[in-house]
């Protein structure tokens, strides 16, 4: 049986990290080897337990997730590592990314969604799909935060995700009509219909939340 995977929890609201302790316990191949409640705490905690993933809320005390990521690569001994983080955190999640996150995770993360996403980091993967060029990740920090729905988002048809797969690629809606076939004014409805169904406000964040469903 192989050795399970050795994950480091960093988060300083107690209640979430109790949260994504008490998931990760039902899993057999996951094992929670150590917890830190802010960043000196996170730096330190992963020099002692040596981890294969970490779990890391972008907003920390003392150093924020960035400046955690950051001094482990500078040090060379970054873990594979997944972002914590709610919709109002693009600007550091894109500095994140950038700094050697593997990806993301939403602080409401289902447990099948959680569990694989350690696993695919584990095994050397990422979340953030080749679609997800440098063009879309620009954008990211520059849009406003909106309100965001906590409703669980409606399944985009084949033809919504051939839609947010060409704006992942920073196409506009033009350039998306000429690949598809169809007028602008068919892709503006699809777009209408993808922020309607994922329960966001703008393009960037569809863009996070397809990549959290697992569209990419």
């Amino acid at each position: 049986m192989n050795a399970p995977i050795r994950v480091l929890l960093v988060e300083d609201q107690t209640l979430v990290r109790e949260g994504l302790r008490s998931l990760l316990g039902f899993a057999k191949d996951l094992e929670v080897v150590g917890e830190a409640a802010d960043g000196e705490e996170a730096l330190e905690a992963v020099e002692r337990v040596r981890p294969d993933v970490v779990l890391l809320d972008i907003r920390l005390p003392k150093k924020n997730g960035l400046e955690v990521l950051q001094e482990l690569a500078r040090k060379g001994t970054a873990p594979p590592t997944l972002i914590l983080t709610t919709f109002d955190d693009d600007a550091l999640l894109l500095q994140a990314l950038k700094a050697g996150a593997r990806g993301f995770l939403l602080k409401d993360v289902t447990f099948q969604r959680l569990t694989e996403a350690i696993r695919e980091v584990a095994a050397g993967g990422s979340l953030i799909r080749p679609a997800m060029t440098e063009r879309a990740l620009r954008n990211l920090g520059r849009q406003p935060v909106g309100f965001e729905s906590a409703e669980p988002p409606e399944a985009l048809t084949v033809r919504e995700r051939e839609v947010l797969r060409l704006l992942s690629a920073g196409l506009s809606n033009r350039e998306i009509g000429e690949a598809l076939g169809v007028v602008e004014g068919t892709v503006k409805n699809h777009v209408h219909n993808i922020l309607q169904k994922l329960g966001v406000r703008d393009r960037s964040r569809a863009l996070l939340k397809g990549i959290e469903i697992g569209y990419f």
